[in-house]
């Protein structure tokens, strides 16, 4: 039995790394991520179980990303190979605060390119949670695979995580990437947003609003992350509380993954508890996101995402104050 089984895209972030001396040309350095793969990744560096399921080009980028997965412990078994389409590149700008600015070369990409048939069953049987976000529901045939893993894995009894993670770029209009992300929402059990998307799944900008409407929807857990603050929390089994888990503090070296490093580690955390997410109180959901914080504040002290991930004892000594 997996924890966590992560579908959508594994890519390559091209990251921004400072000026050739004698050119003045960009320079960008080779980063493996994708935000499910990011998740999947910050499972299994927290010792748990994780898979991946997505699709790769038959090139140097998707062999390299597969074995990035294979050597931190991912299961690969549902990575295909597509040999005509290229992996997908997002390449990364950072502003001195360390935020980043996004350009990709996806049309199409591979990920685009996933259908059900690509799906492994037993992946999707045998995971306590299947996670998922809305950059596979973007195009054909990726969007119908995607839902016909939703619906096979919570037929299983598997716990529905999503993260929307909208990426404006990619979507053909605002109002159809609304429609699309929130289409989905009957069938989640717990959603991270971040404080920037609240509007768009929601209607409401406000977190405590956005998550109390989330609730009323069915989800039995909502996270709302709000950047160097932390994370808000609510839980359906106390629905009318709310709970802001301040974050730790941090050198900022680049905040790419920090959002699927927290969610790696509040997913982690429902795994081994053995509860549903409309179980759980608030304060178990508070005492998750400090958990996910912890694991974020250390990603975005090193460049990358995948590479960035801590593993336990890390994390342990930053929740104690060691590190």
């Amino acid at each position: 039995m997996f924890d966590v089984t992560a579908l959508g895209e594994v890519l390559i972030d091209f990251t921004e790394c400072g000026h050739n001396p004698d050119t003045g040309m960009a320079l960008f350095e080779r980063n493996p991520g994708g935000a499910p793969a990011n998740v999947a990744a910050a499972v299994s560096r927290l010792a748990g179980r994780a898979a991946f399921i997505g699709k790769v080009g038959e090139d140097m980028h998707g062999a390299y990303l597969k074995k990035t997965l294979d050597e931190i412990g991912v299961d690969t078994s549902g990575v295909s190979v597509d040999a005509g389409a290229f992996t997908t590149l997002a390449f990364v700008s950072l502003e001195p605060s360390g935020e980043r600015v996004f350009s990709f070369a996806r049309k199409p990409g591979a990920d685009t390119c996933l259908t059900a048939e690509d799906i492994p069953t037993a992946l999707l049987t045998g995971s306590r949670i299947l996670h998922f976000g809305s950059l596979s529901l973007t195009n054909e045939p990726a969007h119908s695979a995607t839902l016909y893993a939703v619906a096979m894995a919570k037929k299983s009894g598997a716990i529905i995580s999503y993260d929307p993670n909208d990426r404006p770029l990619l979507w053909d209009s605002r109002e159809r990437a609304r429609k699309v992300m929130r289409s989905v929402l009957p069938q989640v059990d717990v959603i991270k947003i971040s404080d920037e998307e609240t509007e768009l799944l929601t209607g409401a900008a406000d977190p405590e609003e956005a998550s109390r409407r989330l609730i009323e929807q069915g989800i039995g857990c909502v996270v709302v992350t709000l950047g160097a603050k932390g994370a808000l929390v609510r839980t359906a089994a106390q629905a009318e509380q709310s709970e802001i888990v301040p974050g730790f503090a941090s050198k900022v070296a680049d905040t790419t993954g920090a959002g699927d490093s927290f969610w790696g580690g509040f997913l982690y955390q429902i795994a081994q508890s053995g509860k549903r997410p409309g179980e759980l109180t608030l304060a178990e959901a508070a005492q998750f996101a400090r958990f996910g914080n912890a694991v974020a504040s250390l990603c975005v002290e090193k460049r990358g995402a995948i590479p960035a991930m801590p593993d336990m004892d890390t994390v342990r000594a930053r929740l104690e104050g060691r590190a």
